[in-house]
């Protein structure tokens, strides 16, 4: 009987997964189909577990230090390849690639960029400063409004309005920051949840202005030297170029005296300021650089379409964003450009398999909360396993 209740114990978690593989299948494949998956996951779970009783440790061992061996070799070339000519051939085949692509990879390319530049000035508020921020796509709404009003109604450009769309929404995060950054945790989400949700409901029965529901239509596109922007090709070049610029602004922000500063106080904001730093200051830099960011690509997006509208600005858009950031890794930028990938381009190649996407999305988020919580390319923290 004892030996019963302990084989019990050791696979209860094991049983625990097939079931839940079938109860959300269920809905969707009907049980037949649910129950082959259940099955499938079972006996892949079966497998993992008898390679690992057989596999000695000794063995494992021995296997680890043959693998660390050649890469701690290798490690100062690869560090070295990063910094150098690895990123210049990234960036050509970025540049060549299009070229060889229909209209619509471009356009979900565009998408990809737009959403990474989105995911960066995100991970600056939560993945380095620690603030749940919830309502994050009404800075991305502020800057295409911005820009859609400034260009109908006043007739500025492009290029002006960037710059502006980016200042309004900075200024907005700061008149909403300054009073709310003294809240903490789930205070502070709540704030930003109802921030999003209102802005939306601003946007949609603000007719005079926003033209409500209906939107506002003809907005200005990007000239250079007389050339305007109408192609797929022509606005994915200038959303890289912008993706670019993030990714190196990002990289110093991260490594400078105030990213240290950001992630003292997402660690522990009490040591922190015990320490001397002014945590609600960062707290409130951190917040105005993400919404600048997010209002810089909502001028762009306004751009792009020449059309806005308050549908585009759900809150699902921030939890999309958010998503980016938690599954790519925290507080890293290969980790939430790889996260923007999966999110946005994988579903828009797989578009046939439609009906299962948010069903594999869900899956994908809680097995990275299981096996992988500090993200696809997050660092493990000290004292954690």
């Amino acid at each position: 009987m004892g030996g019963i209740l302990q084989f019990v114990k050791r696979n209860i978690g094991s049983a625990v997964i097939p079931l839940w593989v079938f109860i959300l299948f269920l809905p969707f494949t009907g049980i037949g189909a649910a129950l082959r998956m259940a099955l499938t996951a079972g006996f892949l779970i079966l497998l993992w577990n008898m390679a690992k009783r057989k596999v000695p440790g000794s063995f494992r061992a021995s296997l680890r230090s043959a693998i660390a061996g050649p890469a701690e070799r290798l490690s100062p070339f690869l560090s070295h390849a990063r910094s150098g000519w690895a990123q210049v051939l990234l960036v050509l085949f970025l540049l060549l690639l299009p070229l060889f692509l229909s209209d619509y990879f471009r356009d979900v390319m565009t998408l990809t960029c737009m959403y990474i530049v989105l995911a960066l000035g995100l991970n600056i508020v939560v993945g380095q400063a620690g603030l749940l921020n919830l309502g994050y796509v009404a800075f991305y709404a502020i800057g295409a409004y911005t820009y859609a009003i400034l260009s109908t109604a006043f007739g500025i450009s492009f290029w002006p309005g960037l710059a502006l769309g980016a200042f309004c929404a900075a200024v907005f995060a700061a008149l909403l920051g300054w009073p709310t950054l003294k809240l903490r945790g789930d205070y502070f989400a709540i704030v930003t949840l109802g921030l999003g949700e209102i802005t939306r409901i601003v946007l949609n029965n603000w007719d005079k202005l926003t033209g409500g529901p209906n939107g506002i239509s003809n907005i200005g596109r990007p000239v250079i030297a007389g050339h305007t922007f109408q192609t797929t090709l022509d606005f994915y070049y200038l959303i890289l170029f912008i993706v670019i610029l993030a990714v190196f602004s990002m990289n110093r922000l991260i490594r400078s005296r105030i990213g240290r500063a950001w992630i003292a106080i997402r660690e522990d904001e009490v040591a922190a300021e015990a320490m001397g730093i002014d945590t609600f200051r960062l707290k409130l830099l951190a917040f105005v650089i993400g919404s600048a960011w997010a209002g810089l690509t909502g001028v762009f997006f306004a751009a792009k379409m020449a059309f806005v509208s308050p549908e585009s600005f759900t809150f699902f858009e921030s939890v999309m964003i958010l998503c980016m950031v938690v599954l790519g890794g925290m507080g890293s930028v290969p980790g939430i450009i790889l996260g923007a990938l999966l999110l946005i381009t994988l579903p828009e190649v797989f578009r046939d398999l439609q009906d299962y996407r948010m069903l594999a999305f869900g899956i994908a988020l809680v097995l990275m909360m299981i096996f992988r919580p500090q993200g696809l390319l997050g660092t493990v923290k000290a004292g954690t396993r």
